[in-house]
């Protein structure tokens, strides 16, 4: 079918497992948006309005030390009925072979900040390792703390500008990988810490993708 830079194409939902065995696929054919690495006292708030003014509900990964330092964008992302994940409390990106007793206070550590801002009561239903780097014990003890591990099916890589001459053709590129990974069922990768052209890119994103899919948090 035509979309409204070309032709797009729905393709047909692939499989359901990411590294390790973690979760790359809605289960539906409903598509999800995760932002990761915040909450980011800029770019936070400018995403979490885009999604507001177009009636969409998201998947946030937070940061522990962040979710600490911004209580109040937790409080905001909760009250707007989006989905809280953990995403480890400062990013190592080598968590999984750190010692049992640390990963157990990482994981818990960051659950009990964005408790502490959203509410003791607060669902936090998922857990994504730092860099996507999933082992079958790390999955175990997220699963422990009756967390699922997310992947992602859709990585539009955009915190990486070293592939792009400037901000418009970084957003250009953003855009373009979004439409062209994208397949009923999809789980986004996006980031909002730091990465003002995200929000610019999902600007023209997110109509385009309500034209095609329906939008849902995990």
């Amino acid at each position: 079918m035509k979309g409204p830079e070309g032709t797009f194409v729905i393709r047909p939902p692939g499989t359901g497992h990411g590294a390790a065995g973690s979760q790359s696929r809605t289960g539906s054919t409903t598509v999800a948006l995760t932002f990761d690495d915040g909450p980011d006292p800029v770019n936070t708030p400018k995403i979490l309005d885009l999604l507001r003014d177009n009636g969409v509900k998201a998947t946030f990964c937070l940061v522990g030390f962040r979710a600490r330092d911004n209580p109040d964008l937790v409080r905001r992302i909760a009250a707007e009925g989006h989905t809280l994940c953990n995403h480890s409390w400062q990013h190592l990106t080598d968590l999984a072979k750190k010692e049992p007793s640390y990963i157990d206070w990482d994981l818990k550590r960051t659950n009990e900040v964005i408790r502490a801002a959203a509410g003791p009561d607060v669902p936090i239903r998922y857990f994504r390792a730092p860099g996507g780097n999933f082992t079958p014990g790390l999955i175990a003890k997220a699963k422990d703390m009756g967390m699922a591990s997310i992947y992602w099916d859709v990585d539009p890589a955009d915190w990486n500008h070293s592939k792009d001459a400037n901000d418009e053709a970084h957003i250009k590129r953003v855009i373009a990988e979004v439409k062209r990974q994208v397949r009923q069922g999809s789980i986004i990768l996006s980031h909002d810490n730091k990465q003002p052209d995200t929000i610019v890119a999902y600007q023209t994103l997110i109509p385009f993708l309500k034209q095609y899919f329906t939008l849902e948090a995990l």
